[in-house]
C-alpha cells in the first residue's frame, strides 16, 4: 500500500469511528473540503504533515495515534524513497 492510500484509508476508518462526515472533518480541522476529497480520491499523492496534523486536530486525536493504524505497517517503499535511501 502506498502512503497516500494508507492516509485515505486511515481517515475513512477514523471518520467512521468518530461518526463524522468529511464535511464535518473539514469544518473541525480547517482543511478545505476539496483538499480532503483530493486526499481521499488519490489526486493528492503526498499530503503534507501540516495537513495531516490539522486533520488529526479535527478528529480529536494526536498525530502519533493517526500513524499507529495498521495501514502504516503495510506501506510499500516508494520510488523517491528508494533513490534517497529512505
Amino acid at each position: 500500500m502506498k502512503s497516500q492510500e494508507a492516509i485515505a484509508k486511515r481517515l475513512t476508518e477514523l471518520c467512521y469511528e468518530k461518526g463524522c462526515s468529511l464535511y464535518q472533518l473539514s469544518h473541525g480541522s480547517g482543511v478545505h473540503i476539496s483538499t480532503i476529497k483530493s486526499i481521499m480520491n488519490g489526486k493528492s499523492q503526498n499530503p503534507g504533515i501540516n495537513t495531516v496534523a490539522k486533520l488529526c486536530m479535527g478528529l480529536g486525536i494526536e498525530v502519533q495515534d493517526f500513524f499507529e493504524g495498521k495501514e502504516f505497517s503495510e506501506l510499500e517503499l516508494e520510488e523517491d524513497e528508494e533513490k534517497w535511501g529512505g
